[in-house]
């Protein structure tokens, strides 16, 4: 797939097929991961993909595991928001957090070393660890879509991070910034309505 294609092709999904992902794709899609820029030139990311079932139970077991869409509503009205397309969207993606992790075709946990408090940086350059590990895990993404294949991340809650650090022994130095589900979309999975943004909207040339 052309590399535009693949990006604007790109969503999240959060219902799957019961297929798994052949294990050299997996490996095409870090590899791809690995291609992104990393401040330090040293790309210390690591990844572990979870795929005994057993052990992926385990990893998401601090996972709310049914949240309703009036659940849904109270957790988003808690966050002030408004925007109706936006609403749709969390109201939607809420209730499916448990269980598009459980069936996803692959789950990976990316991890990368950061040797300081990353909630406490010091300044701005204190945050390219971070900064670093998404510009691999778009990369990835975009790399699952050129194979057919999407997913979506979720971010973990410190209950989470507390647990998934025990469950899989990650070291202190490294940290768990989401979980990345990929799989092959199931055929009732439809695309979440996003406003559509237009390029000349958003350009400012030598000033605000």
């Amino acid at each position: 797939m052309e590399v535009y294609e693949a990006i604007y092709g790109r969503r999240s999904v959060r219902e799957f097929q019961d297929k798994e992902i052949d294990l050299g794709i997996i490996k095409k899609i870090i590899d791809a991961g690995l291609q992104a820029p990393t401040n330090n030139h040293l790309r210390q990311w690591e990844f572990m993909i979870i795929n005994d079932q057993a052990r992926r139970l385990e990893v998401i077991d601090r996972i709310a595991k049914k949240i309703t869409k009036k659940d849904s509503e109270k957790i988003i009205d808690g966050w002030g928001l408004t925007d109706h397309l936006q609403r749709e969207a969390y109201l939607e993606a809420i209730p499916k957090q448990y269980q598009m992790l459980l069936t996803a075709g692959c789950l990976i946990i990316p991890c990368f070393q950061q040797t300081s408090p990353l909630l406490k940086p010091a300044n701005l350059s204190a945050l390219n660890s971070f900064a670093s590990i998404w510009c691999c895990i778009e990369n990835m993404l975009i790399a699952a879509a050129s194979e057919g294949i999407f997913g979506v991340t979720r971010i973990p809650f410190d209950k989470e991070i507390k647990h998934i650090r025990v469950v899989l022994n990650i070291p202190e130095d490294y940290v768990f910034p989401c979980y990345l589900a990929l799989g092959y979309p199931s055929k009732k999975e439809k695309p979440i309505a996003q406003h559509k943004i237009e390029v000349e909207d958003r350009l400012h040339f030598n000033q605000w």
